[in-house]
C-alpha cells in the first residue's frame, strides 16, 4: 500500500460507494437498471439507457475480454514511472465497457496482445479504503 503512488480516486458517497466498498472487498459491483435491466459503467443515479432512477448494484462476475487497447509511451503523475504501459477497454460479461490499464501482458510486444483475449479483474490497495480495479489476461 505504501508504494501506490498512482492517483487515488475518491469515493462519492452518493454515486460511487457501493462500487469502492465491493472493490475492497475484491468484488466488482455495477449498478444495474430495474426497469431496463442493463448495467452501466462509470457508476450513476440514473441510468444512461432509458434514463429510470431505478438502480440496484450487483456484484457482477469480474470477466470480460479485451475490446481494444494501445500502449502507453507518455504518461504524467504516478504513472510516469510505468512507461510503458498498456491500456485497455474490456467489454465486461455483463455487457457495458470499462476502462483500465491491461496487467499481464508485455507492452514491448503488443502484436501478441490479443482483441477478444479473456480477462479477469483484480484489485490493488491503494489505501485502507481505496482498492483500484485493474484487468489481467487469462
Amino acid at each position: 500500500m505504501a508504494d501506490y503512488n498512482k492517483p487515488i480516486p475518491q469515493p462519492d458517497p452518493t454515486h460511487t460507494q457501493q462500487f469502492w466498498d465491493g472493490a475492497k472487498e475484491g468484488k466488482l459491483m455495477l449498478p444495474r437498471c430495474t426497469v431496463c435491466n442493463r448495467v452501466h459503467f462509470y457508476p450513476r443515479i440514473m441510468c444512461p439507457h432509458c434514463h429510470s432512477m431505478s438502480i440496484e448494484w450487483i456484484e457482477a462476475s469480474g470477466e470480460g475480454y479485451i475490446h481494444t487497447f494501445a500502449v502507453q509511451h507518455r504518461a504524467f503523475g504516478g504513472w510516469a514511472d510505468e512507461v510503458p504501459f498498456v491500456t485497455a477497454f474490456i467489454d465486461l460479461k455483463e455487457g457495458d465497457r470499462m476502462f483500465t490499464v491491461l496487467r499481464g501482458v508485455d507492452p514491448s510486444k503488443p502484436e501478441e496482445i490479443k482483441i477478444g483475449a479473456k480477462v479477469k479483474i483484480e484489485f490493488e490497495q491503494a489505501t485502507d479504503d481505496v482498492h483500484v480495479p485493474y484487468w489481467r489476461v487469462v
